[in-house]
C-alpha cells in the first residue's frame, strides 16, 4: 500500500528536492576540486534524488559477479559489496575518486577494460 503525504504520492516525492538540496548543500562546502558524489546507494534509493540536479559527477562503482559462465551484476552480491566499499572509503579515508581503484576487498578487484570514469567497474571471479 503506498503512503502518501500532503500532495506528494508517495515518501519519495516528499523527500526528494530536500535531499537533493541537502546534497548540493554539502557539495558546495567541499573545494572545487572534491566535488563528486559517490553513489553506492540501491536504485531504489537513489530514485529519490533528482540526479540531473546533482552539482557534481556522480560516480557509480558496479560490482560482478562470475556466474554462469559470464560476469553478471548480481543483486545479492552488489549489495554487499557498496556495503564494504562504503567502509573502505570511510576507514581509508578516501579523498578522491581515482582512489576508488584501489579497493580489494572479498575478492573484488578493479577492471580498467569495463571502466569509465563515472562507472568504475569491480569484478569478482569466485569467493561467494
Amino acid at each position: 500500500r503506498q503512503f502518501s503525504v500532503n500532495d506528494k504520492k508517495n515518501l519519495y516525492e516528499f523527500w526528494d528536492k530536500k535531499i537533493t538540496s541537502n546534497i548540493n548543500a554539502d557539495i558546495q562546502a567541499q573545494p572545487k576540486t572534491s566535488r563528486y558524489l559517490i553513489n553506492l546507494a540501491s536504485n531504489e534509493y537513489f530514485s529519490s534524488i533528482h540526479a540531473n540536479d546533482i552539482e557534481a559527477e556522480i560516480i557509480t562503482p558496479q560490482f560482478k559477479d562470475w556466474s554462469k559462465d559470464r560476469y553478471r551484476i548480481i543483486s545479492f552480491f552488489a549489495k554487499k559489496a557498496r556495503g564494504l566499499m562504503v567502509a573502505y572509503i570511510i576507514k581509508n579515508r578516501v579523498k578522491s575518486p581515482e582512489k576508488l581503484v584501489e579497493f580489494g576487498i572479498d575478492g573484488y578487484s578493479f577492471c580498467p577494460e569495463e571502466s569509465t570514469k563515472l562507472k568504475p567497474v569491480f569484478k569478482r571471479k569466485q569467493g561467494h
